[in-house]
């Protein structure tokens, strides 16, 4: 595809670039380019709604919409993100060893860019500033690909960034957009080896399969969460309640968000009428197991695809477990391996779900909604990883980064 490939050159022109910038010159395009953001802000929003609009006649509603608006403090938010990686501390050139061999040769190991990322993403427009200013604080050119129903307002808010990168003397192609939404524009991205370094797919399970399968791109897979609260028989009933709404209603319709709740037996039929009427109060829709319809009038029956399913809305799964044991072993069957809460008391059975459950992020008496770039002190960040090789977790600015070999020598052959 002609657009891609004439992306892809001036991506790789860039990074070479990138490379040789020093911290200071990126960060003053950082904070030029949060200004920057801030000042357009009405342009901004007016190309937002345009997708509203469209996507209102779509019948898209509720989570989803939610995903896809701008608001001013969602613009203050982005701007502030790109301020605080601005903020942070550089990876690029940490030597993170030195050792000297017996005849005499010192190799180190340093931190590089990765060079270009590609990011294909669905209908969040404040990822495309956070990727930005991730991939350009690491040293990588990037190369966006939204969907189509944030396209005018990924548009804008690329036009606002380029304009920022020229005006600070870096190349505009630091960042750019694939205008192209169709599948074609998508696929072809992924077999774009000749410039792409990495692919990062974000967005709903679909978009992350079919990047996985079929990318001849390295991919770092991210972000389904289907997430778990698991109320322990030895849990504080307060403590619980107020997670498991925090997890499930903050925000239903990011990745972090709780899908299901599992409940010890010996403690269900005290505490499941409470927090279902807590979750009534919020417009939770509860679909439960037998034993949880016996208890809570509201919920409907579950089916086996509810407890595989990541709702991003305001539905949750609930289902009495017999142990901690039964616990895990659901999550273990149904998780995807991203963020998963345990609510107890009893320091050994915490232990032991920290230990037993195979997740990204696993707490013990908190909210699955920490698991965050921000949350956890790296800033923005580009994805949830779940893949357990090179990164896991928020990617920060070292997720963005590979290594290379230093070798200072004194006239050494082999």
């Amino acid at each position: 595809m002609q657009e891609l490939e004439i992306k892809g050159k001036k991506a790789k022109q860039a990074a070479r670039f990138l490379n040789n910038a020093d911290a200071s010159a990126k960060n003053a395009v950082l904070t030029n380019s949060a200004k920057a953001l801030l000042l357009q802000t009405d342009f901004i929003l007016s190309e937002n709604k345009k997708d509203l609009d469209s996507a209102e006649e779509n019948g898209v509603k509720g989570a989803l919409l939610d995903r896809l608006r701008l608001t001013s403090d969602r613009i203050e938010g982005m701007a502030k993100g790109l301020q605080q990686i601005a903020l942070l501390e550089d990876p690029i050139g940490e030597v993170l060893s030195m050792k000297t061999r017996p005849n005499g040769l010192i190799i180190g190991k340093m931190r590089v860019p990765m060079g270009v990322i590609g990011i294909i993403y669905e209908a969040r427009p404040n990822v495309t500033a956070d990727a930005f200013g991730l991939c350009l604080k690491s040293g990588n050119a990037t190369i966006l690909r939204g969907g189509k129903e944030a396209i005018n307002s990924n548009k804008a808010i690329v036009k606002v960034l380029q304009k920022a990168v020229a005006e600070s003397g870096f190349p505009e192609s630091c960042v750019q957009l694939v205008e192209d939404t169709s599948r074609e524009s998508a696929v072809a991205m992924m077999k774009l080896n000749d410039y792409l370094d990495l692919l990062i797919p974000r967005g709903g399970a679909g978009l992350i399969q079919t990047v996985v399968k079929n990318s001849s791109v390295p991919v770092i897979e991210t972000g389904v969460g289907n997430c778990h609260v698991f109320v322990d028989k030895e849990a504080d009933f307060d403590k619980a309640i107020a997670i498991t709404l925090n997890a499930k209603t903050q925000r239903p319709g990011v990745c972090n968000a709780a899908e299901t709740l599992l409940v010890h037996k010996d403690i269900a039929k005290e505490f499941l009428p409470k927090m279902a009427e807590e979750l009534a109060k919020k417009n939770v829709e509860m679909r439960g197991c037998p034993a949880v319809c016996s208890l809570v009038p509201q919920a409907i029956e579950a089916t086996n695809e509810d407890w595989d399913t990541e709702y991003l809305d305001f539905i949750l799964a609930m289902k009495v477990v017999d142990s901690a044991s039964d616990a895990i072993e659901h999550i273990h069957q149904h998780g995807t391996m991203h963020s998963e809460a345990i609510i107890t008391e009893n320091y050994t059975t915490a232990q032991r779900f920290l230990k037993e459950v195979d997740a990204a992020a696993v707490y013990v008496n908190a909210s699955t909604r920490f698991t965050d770039g921000e949350e956890f002190g790296f800033g923005a960040e580009i994805g949830i990883s779940t893949q357990k090789l090179h990164a896991r977790g928020p990617m920060g600015l070292v997720e963005m980064t590979s290594t290379k070999y230093i070798i200072y020598g004194n006239g050494q052959v082999r």
